[in-house]
């Protein structure tokens, strides 16, 4: 019973993430400009980080475009991923940081998908959330120090955009 439990709450976790998870086949992806997509999602990335309001040292990385492995091979179909952490703060303060995000992220729009365990060996605490419209999924997972490898207390945060299609440009020879 604990293992079906634990698989249904790894499959709710990988649903909430692809963003638009459906039975069978994935919804159909809107033809949007990427550079719009890197940037809204960056904003949005930027705005959980104000809503946890923790005091620490944030990781500089972008969004970064990968493929929506949802679709089929042939068709050009990406999304955007803003991983990013923030480290060189106390654990009270990153635990302080989930609660608010827990409060704030219902008055922003977002819906709460899964507040619970992540399943890892650690097993540590992780919110995911759907933007109102579902352009976006947000994972919090909250870690603890670690003697093993020396590690410090970690708040790691990965923002995705929904799948989406590049506009096709015409060639010379079709215009």
């Amino acid at each position: 019973m604990n293992r079906q439990v634990h698989q249904l709450g790894f499959i709710i976790a990988i649903c909430a993430l692809t963003v638009a998870c459906s039975s069978g086949k994935e919804a159909p992806a809107q033809t949007r400009d990427s550079d719009t997509v890197k940037a809204d999602t960056e904003r949005a990335s930027n705005r959980i980080l104000e809503m946890l309001d923790v005091k620490g040292k944030v990781t500089e990385t972008g969004a970064m475009t990968s493929p929506c492995s949802d679709y089929d091979s042939a068709e050009e179909v990406y999304r955007e991923s803003h991983p990013w952490s923030i480290y060189k703060a106390s654990f009270a303060d990153m635990q302080k940081g989930v609660e608010r995000l827990r409060v704030e992220l219902p008055k922003d729009g977002w819906k709460i998908v899964k507040d619970g365990r992540d399943g890892s060996q650690l097993n540590s605490p992780q919110i995911i959330a759907e933007s109102k419209g579902r352009e976006f999924a947000v994972d919090v997972r909250l870690h603890k120090a670690s003697k093993v490898g020396n590690s410090p207390p970690l708040l790691e945060v990965t923002v995705e955009s929904r799948c989406y299609r590049t506009p096709v440009t015409p060639t010379a020879s079709e215009g």
